[in-house]
C-alpha cells in the first residue's frame, strides 16, 4: 500500500493492520485502530487510540509500523 508522505498531527484515522494467517483456518486476520495521529515519520505512526464506544477498552497510545499497514483512511469525529 502506498502511504502518504505527511499526515497532520490531530487527524483522526482508521488504520488496518495485518496480523497474518489464522492458525486454525488459514485466513488472513486484521485489526483496526481508530484514533488521532500524534506523529508520523513515514515508517512509524503513533496514534492515540480512541476508547471503545461500549467502554470495553480504554483509550491508549499505540505505535504502528508502516510495513504492517494494509489500509489507512480519515474518519469523522464521533
Amino acid at each position: 500500500m502506498r502511504l502518504p508522505a505527511a499526515i497532520p498531527a490531530g487527524a483522526r484515522l482508521v488504520v488496518r493492520i495485518a496480523l497474518g494467517p489464522d492458525r486454525e483456518d488459514g485466513r488472513p486476520k486484521f485489526r483496526d485502530y481508530i484514533g488521532h495521529v500524534v506523529d508520523w515519520n513515514g515508517r512509524r505512526l503513533i496514534l492515540d487510540r480512541d476508547p471503545a464506544a461500549n467502554g470495553s477498552r480504554p483509550g491508549e497510545r499505540v505505535t504502528l509500523q508502516a510495513e504492517d499497514m494494509v489500509a489507512l483512511k480519515p474518519v469523522p469525529e464521533r
